[in-house]
């Protein structure tokens, strides 16, 4: 065979399919040719599919990184939030020490108001007692009002029976021991009053009446005759008669009386002698 035969045989194999499929079946290697091309379209195929197992490594790669980029988001959060818990349950512990605190205040001032509640009882006691015992003071104050209204009373009446009777009897004495006849009777002078008073021409009485008879009673007597010979000259007279009316006398209003020239009776009889006083 010829160099020329052969190139041509070899650019008919490399250019012309039909022919090489027509040499390589006359050769029996068509079905081999067959094979390696199925063979090669598997490996394409292993190949692509290959390729596309490792984008999907790849994107299981980029996932699992995200995946982990996530977890570690999810670690620091989760750390954030023990932190957060730990700082709540720190933050419970001390409100629970200070709710103690609070309850111990509370107790405390429970057993405070225990004991201001008891002694607020007693204070109640002390002053239902207070008032049980205001109360009986206040009915015997009345009863001594009641008491001493009945004196009061009881008084008026013998005061009014002794002026009443010191009145007679006084005008008796000086009409039958001096010859005077004056009516005597009680006035008034600045609304002080005077039991006994009494003019006849130039005399003039002055007098007071009483159960008993005081030292006081003496400087009271003195005391309105000097009233008298101030404001009221005019009820005088040149001849003044001091007498006092008394059932009881003690001794030093005796003595204080027979000093200043007062006299002093009963109905028993002088305890004074009877003086006149010229003015």
């Amino acid at each position: 065979m010829s160099m020329d035969l052969k190139r041509e045989l070899l650019r008919l194999l490399d250019e012309d399919e039909e022919f090489r499929y027509a040499v390589a079946g006359r050769i029996g290697i068509l079905e081999i040719l067959k094979r390696l091309d199925r063979l090669e379209e598997g490996q394409n195929k292993l190949w692509e599919s290959n390729n596309r197992l490792w984008e999907e490594v790849r994107s299981l790669r980029e996932g699992q990184e995200k995946l982990w980029e996530s977890q570690n988001k999810l670690w620091e959060g989760q750390n954030k939030l023990w932190e957060e818990v730990r700082s709540l349950r720190e933050g419970q512990e001390k409100l629970w020490e200070g709710q103690e605190k609070l309850w111990e205040e509370v107790r405390s001032l429970r057993e405070s108001q225990n004991k201001l509640w008891e002694g607020q009882e007693k204070l109640w006691e002390e002053v239902r007692s207070l008032r049980e015992g205001q109360n009986r003071l206040w009915e015997e104050v009345r009863d001594m009002r009641v008491t001493l209204n009945r004196v009061a009373v009881t008084l008026d009446r013998l005061t009014i029976s002794v002026e009443e009777e010191a009145l007679s009897f006084i005008r008796h004495r000086l009409k039958t021991d001096m010859g005077i006849d004056v009516k005597l009777e009680r006035v008034f002078i600045d609304s002080r009053e005077i039991n006994i008073y009494g003019c006849s021409e130039d005399v003039c009485v002055v007098g007071e009446a009483a159960v008993r008879l005081g030292a006081r009673l003496v400087d009271e007597l003195l005391n309105k005759v000097a009233m008298l010979k101030t404001i009221r000259p005019d009820l005088l007279r040149p001849r003044l008669i001091k007498v006092i009316y008394a059932d009881y006398v003690t001794p030093e209003a005796l003595d204080h009386a027979r000093e200043n020239g007062v006299w002093v009776l009963k109905w028993s009889g002088d305890l004074t002698p009877l003086k006149i006083e010229y003015s």
